[in-house]
Parts: C-alpha cells; sequence; structure tokens
C-alpha cells in the first residue's frame, strides 16, 4: 500500500532544495508542483507557507495535517579581515553537529558559492588548542571556496551581510533500507504526506472529513503552523520526527507517537485513537515523550487554536546533527496516516 522506495525518492529530491528557515521557497515550490499534479487546489499563505485541500463527506468538520519543509541554517553575520565568513544560527543546534560540513551561501542576487564550516582554529600544525578551543560563533568560519584573501575580496564576490547559508545534506541510502542525510527533519515527514495523499488520489479513496495539509515554513524558528487553520479545523496533526536518546522510547524502525512534549501533553483522546489504529493495522509504533521539543501543533496550541492536537513521526536518529531512519519507519508513519486519514474523529459529539 505505501511504498518506502517512492518515499525515499522523494525525500531525495525535498533534502537537496536548500530551504533553511525564511528561504524556503523553493522546497515549497516542489510541493505545490506536486499537489497540482495530483489535482488539489493549494493556496500560499502570507507567511509563505502551503495548504492543499481534499473535500471529504463532511464539509463541515475538517482535519489539518502539517509538516513543515524548512530546515536549520545559518546567514552571514560578518565578513572577517581574512575574507572568511561569521555566522548567525538559524534553528536551535550546537556548533559542533556542523563542524567540518560543506555549506551554500546565497547572495542577495542569486548567485550561490560553495564553502566548508570549520573551527578558525582547525590546523594541528599552527594551533596547539585546535582540540579544546570552544566550538561557538568566535570561533566557526566558513571558508569559501574562492580566491578570497581579504574582505573586501569577498565583497566582490556579492555576499555580504544576511546572506543565507545552507548546510549539504549527504542524502545516502544503503542497502540496508537505511535513509541518511541532514534535514531529514522534516523533510521525510513531508515526502511522507505527499506520498499518502497521491496513495489516497491514486486508490479513489474518498475521506470522511475535508482535510487540508500545511506545508509550513517556519516551524525550525517556532511558529511555523501557528495561523492559517481554517476555522471548521476539529483535529490537528503536524507530523515531524520522533527525537532517539537516551531514555526514549522511539527507534527508527516504527511511528513514533507523542505523547507529551516542551509544550505539555497532547490531546489524550487522539493519541488513543492513533494508538488504537496503530494496533487495529498491526502497525509497529511506540509512544514516548519529547522533553526538549515543540511541533508546528503546540505553535498552533500557543497561538490560540480551539483544536484537538497530535503529533506522530518517523524515528530520527541524531536530531538537528546527521541524521538517520529507517524504509521501515517511514512505510509505518505513512500506513499509520493513510489510515488515520479515513478513520472517525478522535472526539465526536
Amino acid at each position: 500500500m505505501v511504498d518506502g522506495n517512492e518515499i525515499i525518492r522523494l525525500i531525495g529530491d525535498l533534502v537537496n532544495i536548500p530551504s533553511p528557515s525564511g528561504r524556503a521557497e523553493k522546497a515549497i515550490a516542489y510541493t505545490e508542483a506536486v499537489f497540482k499534479s495530483l489535482g488539489m487546489p493549494t493556496q500560499r499563505t502570507n507567511k509563505g507557507a502551503l495548504i492543499a485541500t481534499i473535500k471529504g463527506k463532511d464539509d463541515g468538520k475538517h482535519r489539518l495535517l502539517t509538516a513543515h519543509v524548512d530546515t536549520l541554517g545559518a546567514m552571514v553575520k560578518e565578513i572577517k579581515a581574512d575574507g572568511r565568513l561569521k555566522l548567525e544560527k538559524i534553528g536551535g543546534f550546537p556548533w559542533n553537529m556542523v563542524e567540518g560540513e560543506y555549506c551554500e551561501i546565497e547572495t542577495r542576487t542569486g548567485r550561490r558559492y560553495t564553502g566548508t564550516i570549520l573551527m578558525h582554529q582547525t590546523s594541528v600544525h599552527v594551533y596547539k588548542d585546535a582540540g579544546k578551543a570552544e566550538r561557538n560563533d568566535e570561533n566557526i568560519e566558513v571558508r569559501i571556496d574562492e580566491k578570497v584573501k581579504s574582505r573586501e575580496d569577498t565583497e566582490a564576490l556579492g555576499i555580504g551581510v544576511g546572506d543565507f547559508v545552507s548546510f549539504h545534506p549527504r542524502f545516502a541510502v544503503t542497502e540496508s533500507g537505511f535513509v541518511k542525510s541532514r534535514h531529514l527533519d522534516d523533510k521525510a515527514s513531508v515526502a511522507i504526506l505527499l506520498h499518502v495523499v497521491a496513495k489516497l488520489k491514486e486508490n479513489g479513496v474518498e475521506l470522511p472529513y475535508t482535510t487540508h495539509i500545511l506545508i509550513s515554513n517556519n516551524e525550525e524558528i517556532g511558529y511555523g503552523g501557528n495561523s492559517n487553520i481554517p476555522p471548521e479545523t476539529v483535529e490537528y496533526l503536524a507530523v515531524d520526527m520522533g527525537a532517539i536518546g537516551d531514555g526514549q522510547a522511539t527507534d527508527e524502525y516504527s511511528v513514533s507517537i507523542c505523547a507529551k512534549d516542551a509544550s505539555g501533553p497532547y490531546h489524550y483522546a487522539l493519541r488513543q485513537h492513533l494508538v488504537a489504529l496503530a494496533e487495529e493495522h498491526n502497525i509497529p509504533y511506540k509512544i514516548d515523550i519529547y522533553p526538549y521539543y515543540g511541533s508546528d501543533a503546540s505553535a498552533a496550541m500557543r497561538a490560540g487554536a480551539d483544536v484537538v492536537h497530535g503529533l506522530i513521526g518517523p524515528g530520527i536518529d541524531a536530531s538537528h546533527a546527521f541524521e538517520r531512519t529507517h524504509r521501515d519507519s517511514l512505510v509505518h508513519t505513512g500506513t499509520l496516516i493513510y489510515h488515520y486519514l479515513q478513520s472517525h474523529l478522535a472526539v465526536e459529539d
């Protein structure tokens, strides 16, 4: 029913489109083209997000599912005297998570240059403290792949303060079914939603409720899915990564169903409904709590949305670093969404 290879193909397309928060237009355009190819009406929000709609049998009560296409990234903070760049983070991550990564700088005029994110004190043959120096805003820099020796040389390329910097995804798929890439948060979930919608259309499934798919573009900075929620919306399900680590139940082979994150508990009746669907359809799942996490659904609740809210997603290892998941988790997440969209509301009158 759900094709893991097709989900992985979509992930590969998406992660190779640079889209740090604030510069996600090309990734939004990609998802828009997919929805339009399926005959779904779409609209852009003033914030630049995308909403696609499937009309259901009941047009008085709506569902909304969201995933975000924006990613971590950076912005040029300063051009140093030697022509290298200081950075300002976009999103929440420590610098050691991207040290040594290839990157791309996009200028105001659309020119693109490659570079590498490095410590200033990189060479052990020159800097005695190379291994001990702090990975911070002062020491991290971008070595540009151009002949630059001064601030003026870099400025002559058209690079300036405020230019966006994206991280190379290094997308790879192993024979054992693992998908390794930056930005699986949350492009893996976007790919799952695109594929599930295509499957519903292919199978001629009529949904019980009108359903909206919101592809948000500012989740990593906290306010992606907090607006443009149609007033008829009763249930709001965020599809985002399940975080893996010590003390966590989530793994790379199941769908993760979130009970609580830093914003508080998710709606209990919806969580129970999702668990019941997983058990009915023999979908491997894990219930988990993410203590340092927030989603588009929790952002919507903070903004005052009067909806039943939930959060599920594939298990992602090394979140906000060089991430990894498995085909199984992608398939199980997609399968749960496929059945959820055909189910009754978790809380009915």
